[in-house]
């Protein structure tokens, strides 16, 4: 072969297939940085996904579509395999090392980061929201409740991301198993705090903690009036004391849910005038308040507004755009975004998304987006 014996590597590796080298027991995992450190210290990698699901692969916080990735190379597993550097080189003699193939594979799996699929999460939760402890539906119910581990093993996201989006549903723990308030029990314990409030002449940024519990706690039980300061406050100490700020835009979102829930649109400047005398006094009412909840229409005479909320529409990106573009054909930037801003990847934005599932045109000077298919 005309080759130079100086030039050549010490050790030769003479690869034979073993008796258990089969192709397909073997998979290949392609793995980030971050993944792998994971792995070394010791973590856990958790594959989740029922089985009409696409598997995906969590970590403790980030969550991981799976793909297979062909490769045109054969991929050979050789235990005990050593790269030339890790050779011990003697220069003096040509040592063969005869090496086993244990498997072989054509492909391997690839990860690409990806939104947590959580909208199951809240389905499952809404099958048997909470009434409060004198619900007779709640001593009846057949259907499931579900602890911390039953909703690890059925939503496909990581623990991190599942505690999250728990804590911005205002889920909360009883008897052990997580529930979500039921929309009316709910606003029955927001009405009860709020009237406390107006009745004590508390400012609503220092909310007692102590004397809600005391003047509460004989009409609801004591957790649940925590429950509903924590979802509807921010908690913080001051002189040894627990306080509660209240969050004015998310109690006026609230109110204006229960307002518009019970009709299919609601004239907007009459909506206006009741949703402001509604909420607690001392509290300022916005439209933009109700950004993904509730949808003005501009184009109608008198103009209205209606309910819709971001939760209901589908998780899917196509699917959540053929959706809004049944409910309206032509939507500005403003109107959709608070409908797709979720939807948004890692480092995408709302104009990336719409470009990709939209088309725009000019309408009376304003630039409007509408569907890049027919919708049927």
């Amino acid at each position: 072969a005309k080759l130079n014996p100086a030039e050549l590597l010490p050790a030769v590796q003479c690869l034979s297939f073993g008796p258990q080298a089969g192709g397909g027991e073997c998979c290949l995992l392609q793995l980030e940085p971050g993944l792998c450190a994971e792995l070394e210290a010791g973590r856990s990698l958790v594959i989740r996904g029922e089985k009409d699901e696409h598997a995906v692969l969590c970590s403790k916080d980030k969550t991981y579509d799976m793909k297979i990735a062909d490769t045109s190379n054969m991929l050979l597993f050789v235990p005990g395999c050593k790269t030339p550097e890790e050779l011990n080189a003697d220069a003096a003699s040509c040592n063969i090392i005869h090496s086993q193939i244990a498997g072989f594979s054509k492909n391997y799996w690839e990860l690409r980061r990806r939104r947590p699929k959580l909208k199951k999460l809240r389905k499952l939760l809404m099958e048997d929201p909470y009434e409060g402890p004198d619900s007779q539906k709640d001593q009846t119910s057949t259907f499931s409740k579900y602890t911390t581990e039953d909703l690890l093993s059925l939503i496909q996201a990581s623990e991190e991301e599942i505690l999250h989006q728990l804590q911005v549903i205002d889920a909360c723990k009883i008897e052990g198993y997580w529930r979500v308030l039921d929309f009316d029990y709910e606003m029955k314990l927001l009405n009860h705090v709020t009237q406390l409030i107006d009745s004590e002449s508390w400012p609503l940024s220092k909310v007692p903690l102590c004397a809600c519990l005391e003047e509460l706690g004989s009409l609801e039980p004591r957790e649940m009036i925590e429950h509903i300061l924590l979802s509807y406050g921010r908690k913080y100490v001051d002189a040894g004391e627990v306080f509660f700020e209240m969050r004015e835009d998310k109690i006026c979102r609230a109110i204006a849910q229960m307002l518009l829930q019970n009709a299919v649109k609601f004239n907007l400047s009459e909506f206006e005038e009741v949703w402001q005398q509604s909420v607690p006094e001392g509290m300022t009412t916005r439209l933009d308040q109700l950004q993904g909840l509730a949808l003005v229409d501009r184009s109608s005479r008198p103009e209205t507004i209606f309910l819709l909320k971001v939760e209901d529409l589908p998780e899917d990106n196509q699917e959540r755009f053929n959706s809004l573009f049944g409910i309206r054909q032509k939507w500005t930037e403003v109107d959709i975004t608070p409908y797709i801003q979720d939807l948004c990847a890692e480092k995408q934005t709302v104009g990336a998304l719409l470009t990709k599932y939209a088309r725009s045109s000019m309408l009376n000077g304003v630039k409007v987006y509408n569907s890049r298919r027919p919708i049927s």
